[in-house]
């Protein structure tokens, strides 16, 4: 007997031959793409205190910040011998392990960039001293032998906040007002081999919280709560030539609010993927602009805007996803977003192809008791993994303070346990089966398969976040024997992981 499949709202009437979702389509953030990264958090070290900066040199991943020891992977504080890292410290990317590599330093880290070519590593922040030797808030190492080089020894007079590093050039933000004795405002230059100053000068009228370089080494953008560069008006976001530092014009940049009596927003990070560059923002004030940018690098073009707020404080590209770590609490902005009162989604993924939401739905937490209490502060990652740091506590509900690591590991999260359906016979042979859609941490589409017994009844693709309320569909099974019992359930396939959902029986009158 042929059997009719329909999905319909619970308490709508049954339309034949129809597929009907409840409510109106929900758009995926990208069709057909799942997340670069599993939500599944990979085992790694922890830190006692915040990561500031990560950074990624072949396999190894550094990490710098306000942190002085490094415990095993699900442990308290207390539970286990620790090992001492004061401010820095490297891990192992395919373990999670801490490496060696253990500098003394005198003060915080707040910023690590590595050589594209994988040699060096340099670290700023607010330190004086490495291994008792004095360096001025910025030092080189090797990533070879893990030494601090001796001949590089720029003198930066204040913190150091960013790094970034192309060719022979390592572009430095902050709060300082000079280098090696000659003005530099908030932004310089020195060579990376040499340690040389360079004439790099764009002159901010405050402080820098970000710097990154094109792809292609030919633009520097900076961002921070400056309102001028060279003495024009660039509100926290320019362009910058790599060579002169003068700006070039940057359409987007206008699309970042410039401060009110009840809003001032700056921004906090930069990363460049391509001919794109992606900027987030954190703002003070309700409702202020906390959200992310694209622009294209070539034109300087505003590619796309999302205004989720709850600052967000770092971000990376990877592939055609953009990953943020933010105290987001209201994302109705967005397609499909959430609303104030969903908690707050301290890791989310957009689309870097327009923005919307994705399928990536971890969460950390913020340590109440740090000087930020924001949560993730800093991402480094490649195109198979993610690392994260910041001030937080747990990461999935577990223990994990500071760092954590997502992974492209086959299988990622599960989708959640479908319920047993809901049965209803009737006398003419059918049976109507009621079922409730569930969610995946890291797909938003999944496939719903009905079975009466081992026979497959019907199979439908709906997509759902996880803060939406649970819709409810209906399979109409048909052809049935009066006086028959027939038992039903659900399974849930992500394209990974099946869930099978316990059974349900019903006799046909």
């Amino acid at each position: 007997m042929k059997k009719l499949v329909l999905a319909l709202i619970t308490g709508a009437a049954v339309l034949a031959a129809a597929l009907i979702p409840s409510g109106p389509p929900v758009q995926a953030a990208t069709p057909g793409f799942a997340s670069a990264v599993s939500a599944i958090k990979q085992t790694s070290w922890q830190t006692n205190n915040s990561v500031n900066a990560l950074a990624i040199a072949g396999n190894t991943v550094y990490a710098g910040g306000l942190f002085t020891r490094l415990r095993q992977p699900g442990m308290a504080s207390g539970q286990a011998a620790e090992a001492q890292r004061s401010y820095v410290a490297a891990f192992d990317r395919t373990t999670g392990r801490p490496t060696g590599f253990a500098p003394v330093l005198n003060g915080p880290v707040y910023a690590i960039a590595t050589s594209p070519d994988g040699k060096w590593v340099v670290i700023g922040g607010d330190f004086t001293t490495v291994n008792g030797i004095r360096r001025s808030k910025i030092a080189m190492f090797s990533v070879a032998t893990g030494k601090l080089v001796a001949a590089w020894d720029p003198v930066v007079a204040a913190r150091v906040k960013a790094l970034a590093i192309y060719g022979n050039s390592v572009f430095i933000g902050g709060a300082f007002r000079a280098i090696d004795g000659a003005t530099r405002n908030r932004l310089g230059a020195v060579r990376l081999i040499q340690g040389d100053l360079l004439p790099w000068n764009p002159n901010a009228n405050s402080d820098v919280y970000a710097v990154d370089v094109s792809d292609n080494g030919t633009r520097v953008f900076v961002g921070g709560p400056f309102s001028t560069i060279n003495g024009k008006d660039h509100y926290s976001l320019a362009m910058l030539n790599n060579t002169t530092g003068a700006a070039f014009a940057f359409p987007a940049a206008a699309a970042i609010p410039k401060p009110t009596a009840t809003c001032t927003t700056r921004v906090k990070d930069i990363d460049t993927l391509g001919d794109n560059v992606y900027v987030s923002n954190g703002g003070d004030g309700g409702g202020c602009y906390d959200g992310v940018l694209a622009a294209q690098v070539s034109t300087g073009k505003l590619l796309w805007q999302n205004k989720c707020l709850g600052a967000t404080e770092a971000i990376k590209a990877i592939g055609n996803w953009l990953y943020k770590g933010s105290h987001a609490h209201n994302c109705s902005s967005s397609p499909n977003g959430f609303p104030d009162g969903t908690g707050t989604h301290y890791l989310l993924v957009e689309s870097a192809i327009n923005g919307n939401l994705g399928p990536w739905f971890p969460n950390t937490d913020a340590n109440p008791k740090s000087t930020t209490q924001v949560g993730p502060l800093a991402m480094a990652g490649t195109a198979t993994d993610l690392w994260v740091g910041g001030d937080f506590l747990h990461v999935n509900g577990t223990i994990q303070v500071g760092i954590t690591r997502f992974t492209n590991t086959p299988g990622g999260a599960a989708p959640g346990l479908p319920k047993a359906p809901t049965l209803t016979a009737t006398t003419s042979g059918r049976v109507y089966v009621s079922y409730s859609d569930t969610y995946d941490l890291d797909n938003l589409t999944l496939t719903y398969n009905v079975f009466r017994g081992s026979l497959n009844v019907g199979s439908n693709k709906y997509t759902s976040y996880f803060w939406q309320a649970r819709k409810t569909y209906q399979v109409v099974d048909r052809g049935l024997a009066r006086g028959s019992t027939y038992t039903y359930h659900v399974e849930v396939h992500d394209g990974r992981n099946i869930r099978k959902g316990a059974g349900a029986s019903v006799k046909i009158p």
